[in-house]
């Protein structure tokens, strides 16, 4: 068992076998040839002077030569000396020297007192080089690998000297033996070897078991390390059982405060799990954080690190407020605590971070993705995973308010920090894509379309050949294809991702339905309207199979339809299914959310091209009426609506009224774009033929010259400046709102 645990020192010390501490172990042997000569070292059992050379039979017995022992050696005489507390102590005092070669010398030396096997020492099996060269920062580097931040998951490390009271109860080998293995097993969580240490405990425990109350471990702190170490390497079934079996002596510990941290211990698996169970969670950390309460100053660090965890809860739970709450509860016990440098510090901050990012406070989520970096950078280094992943979140803030210099540059950053940690990973992939939806917002598809190829062969590389990531990417190719017209493979990729879909969920699942619209969507710019009926209505029905009629999605599927139909000259039911779409979206979004909008907008186009200039106009000024209330009076979409009501009051004869609505158009146009802009020269064109269909010739003079210079400024052709003609609120249009998903 202790093989791999001597090469893991070896490892540790660099040094070369055969050296001066060989020498020190040959010597060792020497001293453990025979009792006889072990004039410093008197033994537990009373022996013959001739029975040295002590090993133990396959029955169990012990034997010298060929001289049988009739029974084994259970109990301590009352008459031996200290040997084997000598050796564990000593043993204990080296550790905590962090000289861990000399530790395991004197503890396995006590191992083989107890088991009789003083002619073969652990060096003759084990060999070991010396552990001297272990310094106090390579100890902490390896509890770095356990841990960076504090989650609580924390084993007892705590060795056991056989002295004082404790000495009483060991009146037995068992219960040396017990306190040896706890002892060797806390030695090899300090190396940093989990299965070693893992050996070790599960030996001791049913040791401890048998011993009951009288036991000089406790069985909880050996529990808890085995818990501990499952939960490390991935085991939470074991670590579970671990830790429910020491919840058992819940009553009759006296420490309270190491059944406060099994139990925080229990929160995270329930945390951790594929799929988390946070009623158990917070049921847990909230009697974890009552124990500690009741026995701790209420500005102590454990209880900062329950409060974070019962934040990460809320948060997975998109309860921002209350995980906020107790972030900045837990963040200001650590800064006092620990001090404002403090990588637990770091970890709460970037919480805190997440949470205001979360709840679109864009400001104070980048000042504590600042802190965070300015804190764990220089400890972590710039080539890490949590470095990447807030230069990621950092980069996405910035993109989100679309200072796109800012966002790509902190995208690079963060790729090749992901990079450099991770190699080929999933986060790796995340920024990739993230840098495509940037590139695809500003319009540069050539550049969005090659972040999402090498995100997609790093997904494809490293995530199973079913992961939905993989379909997300996908899809996004397909809408660049899209985009730029390349009909046919866009239609590829979002088959190739319905393939995926299909087989990883079945063919009702309602992701489905996202990528039949979208393929929908193709046939229908493809003019294939009867084909994009078709899907659509495949879509309709795997939305409403799993969501019923009340559903956003099903309306948005109804809008769909409802615009297909339309192509196809169907008006009566193209209008029923706008109706029916604008039913379901008002009772889950009320009258003044921007899809209300959507759907009356393409009402008022149906009434329009029935010639109901009246209900159209209605329609209209609804439309227009919430959009201001839901986008303000100076967004770009209220443009589209502006002019049809203006072209319907230009219909009409109330030319005074269309000129007002185009001039408003043209205050918004100015706000935001250039003056020599093409649609500004349009909404310039179309007052100046209004005014002339007025007779008012100087006004019509006045908006024709202007739109004049600024055509010629622009590189237009003058003699095509005309009124707009009546357009659709069609699918071409690049609103999310309005698209067939």
């Amino acid at each position: 068992m202790m093989a791999a645990l001597a090469q893991t020192i070896h490892k540790h010390n660099g040094c070369v076998a055969g050296g001066p501490v060989r020498d020190r172990i040959d010597f060792h042997r020497l001293r453990c040839d025979g009792l006889e000569e072990m004039d410093s070292f008197d033994v537990y059992h009373q022996r013959n002077r001739d029975s040295s050379s002590l090993t133990e039979t396959d029955d169990g017995k012990y034997c010298n030569g060929h001289t049988k022992i009739n029974r084994p050696v259970h109990h301590i005489e009352t008459n031996a000396a200290d040997t084997v507390p000598n050796l564990n102590n000593a043993g204990v005092v080296m550790m905590e020297s962090f000289d861990y070669d000399l530790a395991l010398d004197y503890f396995w030396r006590c191992l083989n007192f107890l088991q009789g096997n003083c002619g073969r020492p652990f060096s003759s099996t084990f060999p070991v080089s010396s552990a001297r060269s272990i310094t106090v920062s390579q100890v902490s580097k390896s509890k770095s690998i356990l841990r960076e931040y504090d989650e609580g998951m924390s084993d007892c490390r705590t060795p056991v000297k056989m002295e004082g009271h404790l000495l009483a109860l060991v009146d037995s080998l068992d219960k040396a033996t017990l306190i040896v293995l706890f002892n060797m097993g806390i030695l090899c969580l300090r190396l940093d070897v989990d299965w070693e240490a893992n050996e070790c405990f599960s030996r001791a425990l049913p040791i401890a078991r048998a011993a009951g109350l009288s036991s000089p471990v406790s069985i909880v702190s050996i529990l808890r390390n085995i818990g501990c170490i499952g939960y490390r390497n991935g085991q939470l079934e074991k670590a579970t059982e671990a830790f429910k079996e020491a919840l058992q002596y819940r009553d009759i510990v006296a420490d309270k405060l190491e059944i406060a941290a099994i139990l925080n211990s229990v929160g995270l698996i329930y945390f951790h799990l594929p799929k988390p169970n946070t009623a158990r969670a917070l049921r847990c950390y909230g009697e974890a954080m009552k124990i500690r309460k009741h026995r701790l100053t209420s500005n102590h660090k454990d209880i900062a690190t329950v409060l974070n965890n019962i934040g990460r809860v809320h948060f997975l739970k998109e309860e921002y407020p209350r995980a906020l709450e107790k972030y900045l509860d837990a963040l200001r016990i650590r800064r006092k605590v620990l001090g404002t440098d403090h990588l637990d510090v770091a970890a709460t901050v970037y919480n805190a971070g997440q949470t205001y990012h979360k709840r679109g406070d864009l400001e104070k989520a980048l000042q504590y993705y600042q802190e965070f970096m300015r804190i764990a950078s220089p400890i972590l280094g710039q080539c890490h995973r949590d470095v990447a992943t807030t230069l990621k979140w950092m980069a996405q803030i910035y993109h989100e308010r679309r200072d796109y210099s800012r966002a790509i540059s902190f995208y690079e950053d963060a790729l090749n920090a992901g990079r450099s940690a991770l190699g080929i990973h999933p986060e790796v992939a995340s920024i990739l894509n993230k840098m495509g939806n940037l590139h695809y917002e500003r319009g540069d598809f050539k550049k969005a379309l090659s972040k999402y190829k090498e995100g997609l062969n790093v997904e494809r590389a490293v995530l199973h050949h079913l992961h939905p990531n993989i379909t997300v990417t996908l899809t996004n190719i397909g809408q660049i294809a899209k985009q730029t017209g390349e009909y046919r493979a866009a239609l590829e990729f979002y088959k190739e991702a319905l393939d995926i879909q299909s087989k990883s969920f079945g063919k009702t699942h309602p992701d489905i339905a996202i990528t039949l619209s979208n393929i929908a969507l193709i046939h229908y710019q493809n003019k294939s309207y009867a084909k994009s009926l078709e899907i659509y209505q495949d879509a309709l029905r795997i939305r409403r199979d799993a969501f019923g009629d009340c559903n956003l999605d099903v309306a948005s599927s109804l809008n769909s339809i409802g615009l297909v139909l339309f192509k196809l000259g169907m008006h009566d039911m193209s209008m029923q299914s706008f109706l029916e779409s604008l039913k379901t979206r008002r009772s889950i979004l009320g009258n003044e959310h921007r899809d209300i909008a959507i759907i009356l907008y393409n009402i008022a186009t149906i009434h329009m091209e029935r010639g109901e200039d009246d209900e159209a106009l209605r329609c209209y000024e609804q439309t227009l009426n919430i959009e201001r209330i839901a986008l303000g009076s100076d967004h770009a979409d209220l443009v589209l609506t502006l002019q049809y009501i203006a072209q319907v009051h230009q219909q009409n004869g109330n030319f005074d009224r269309a000129v007002n609505y185009f001039t408003e158009v043209l205050r918004i146009q100015q706000l935001g774009m250039p003056a020599s802009n093409p649609s500004i020269v349009d909404t310039l064109s179309n007052i100046a033929a209004i005014h002339m269909e007025n007779g008012s010739i100087s006004n019509m003079m006045s908006s024709m010259s202007e739109a004049t210079r600024m055509a010629i400024r622009s590189g237009q052709d003058a003699s095509e400046m005309k009124v707009n003609g009546l357009r659709f609120y069609d699918l071409a249009l690049n609103s999310k709102s309005a698209a067939a998903a």
